[in-house]
């Protein structure tokens, strides 16, 4: 699994690998780039008084990391114990967590427009689920690993604090369209990018629907900077990601001048080559959200 980035796909293609995982008798995703490793599971040390869903700690050569028990996490009730349990070691947001799953079975390489959103009759406000992968009879259910760790660490999220701490801000009537498919998200951006000075906000919950909005924008005006200054993008959501809707700003004419920010948890030392690839303007790791406002600054101010 460590040398799975010689088989990273090309930037934009609007495809991603998952790696899928059992626990108890269902199946689960996860993106190939979180991935580090998967292991056989290791002698795990109790912490008292842990979060319910973290199992204890282990060392991994010399690094302490949490295990997340994601039995626990979908409260999926431990029947037999499997002899096939794996560790898998994942990296974002700029941190590194062990996830124990029941098997990890294979790796899928789908489009994300064969991801469908989930419904909010079965998602319900608290779900992990982001997205339902059909396969032949089965499927597969693509996790909010971000919502894990956030709901275990909450100090770990955006918050709108590192904003304030930037001091007194102007108002900006500049317009930004955001393309970010976690609710939760969408809605903690908005309290943060408002604290900001930033109150022109048009939101959409995948890359589909805001390159959908900006080319009907060029239809009524061929200079897209009198209706909006910039965009931020999210890279893994449904329909459409991050890159591939970066790339599409990027080759139309009409709206090619318009910055792009990806503002993703997968903003890592080996993944920023793939935003180079298709022109974004810059690349902001979350939860870094005071750094975010200041490239907005940088770029429309």
């Amino acid at each position: 699994m460590n040398d799975h980035k010689g088989i990273l796909l090309e930037s934009g293609t609007n495809e991603l690998e998952i790696v899928e995982f059992q626990v108890g008798q269902n199946k689960f995703g996860i993106n190939v780039i979180k991935v580090k490793e998967i292991i056989q599971p290791i002698e795990i040390t109790f912490i008292p008084h842990a979060h319910q869903h973290v199992e204890g700690i282990v060392q991994l050569r010399g690094e302490v990391l949490p295990v997340v028990s994601m039995n626990r996490v979908l409260g999926i009730p431990v029947q037999n114990k499997s002899d096939q349990e794996k560790f898998i070691v994942a990296e974002f947001n700029k941190q590194r967590v062990v996830f124990h799953v029941d098997n990890v079975t294979q790796i899928h390489r789908i489009s994300w427009d064969q991801i469908e959103k989930p419904s909010d009759i079965y998602q319900g406000g608290s779900s992990h689920v982001i997205g339902v992968i059909k396969r032949l009879e089965e499927m597969i259910l693509l996790i909010d690993f971000e919502k894990i760790i956030v709901d275990i660490n909450p100090e770990s999220g955006i918050s709108v604090e590192s904003v304030k701490k930037l001091g007194k801000r102007e108002r900006s009537d500049k317009k930004i369209v955001i393309a970010e498919d976690s609710p939760l998200l969408r809605k903690l951006l908005h309290d943060t990018l408002m604290e900001a000075g930033y109150a022109n906000l048009e939101f959409f919950e995948n890359g589909l629907d805001a390159i959908n909005y900006l080319e009907q924008l060029t239809s009524v005006t061929s200079d897209i900077s009198e209706h909006v200054q910039i965009v931020v993008t999210d890279i893994e959501m449904p329909q459409m990601d991050g890159h591939a809707l970066t790339k599409k700003i990027k080759e139309h004419k009409n709206l090619s001048k318009l910055p792009v920010l990806i503002f993703s948890s997968l903003i890592t030392d080996d993944l920023r080559h793939k935003g180079d690839q298709v022109g974004a303007e810059d690349q902001i790791s979350k939860p870094e959200i005071a750094e975010l406002v200041l490239k907005i600054d940088k770029f429309i101010l």
